[in-house]
């Protein structure tokens, strides 16, 4: 156990110090997904699975969309991102590697051979978490929703203000027209014919 947790950890302090060596962000952004995952394998050592799925679920998967709306920001060429995209495949099957073998040593773990092993098995981390967070702290946790889903529609609307997405009119707009605003009145002199002299 404890050769393990010394292997996980030196593992995420060298990935660690690659995202901040490498000068390619690709290679960095391997590298953080790689250390992110290292750290969960040490939260599943420690038998606190809920962090562990929390980080590797939040930060490994919003680095990635970050990467790559980045990605789609930028004005990049296609075609050269596509022909360099072979040049990354060692780094990233080295990094795929590393996190599957982490995961079979961990999840040949004493602590989950029993979780799977014996029905009426000691209750996990997660589901403890789960028991206590719907029965004991059901409002407190309703609330911090409705909160989260109230900021999520103040940043949209926020990101869409001052942005005219449709042809509508504004009705109080239309209530302050004053008949100067519409009509004006022009003096013309009035026209005569000419006549014409044979």
């Amino acid at each position: 156990m404890d050769i393990i947790f010394y292997l996980f950890a030196s593992i995420l302090i060298l990935s660690s110090l690659k995202v901040i060596t490498s000068r390619n962000p690709v290679y960095s952004a391997l590298f953080l997904v790689l250390s992110f995952f290292s750290a969960g394998a040490i939260w599943l050592l420690l038998e606190a699975e809920f962090l562990a799925i929390a980080l590797v679920l939040v930060y490994v998967g919003a680095v990635m969309v970050l990467f790559l709306f980045v990605v789609m920001m930028l004005d990049i060429d296609l075609k050269k991102l596509k022909e360099g995209f072979w040049d990354y495949m060692p780094v990233a099957g080295l990094v795929a590697l590393i996190m599957f073998v982490e995961m079979i040593m961990v999840l040949n773990q004493d602590f989950f051979k029993t979780m799977q092993a014996t029905p009426n098995h000691s209750v996990s981390n997660t589901e403890a978490l789960g028991q206590v967070l719907y029965t004991d702290y059901v409002l407190p946790f309703e609330v911090a929703a409705i909160i989260l889903l109230v900021a999520i529609i103040a940043a949209i609307l926020l990101t869409l203000r001052g942005t005219k997405t449709h042809k509508g009119i504004d009705p109080a707009d239309q209530i302050k027209v004053r008949r100067d605003d519409r009509v004006r009145m022009v003096k013309m002199k009035s026209e005569t014919s000419i006549k014409r002299s044979r």
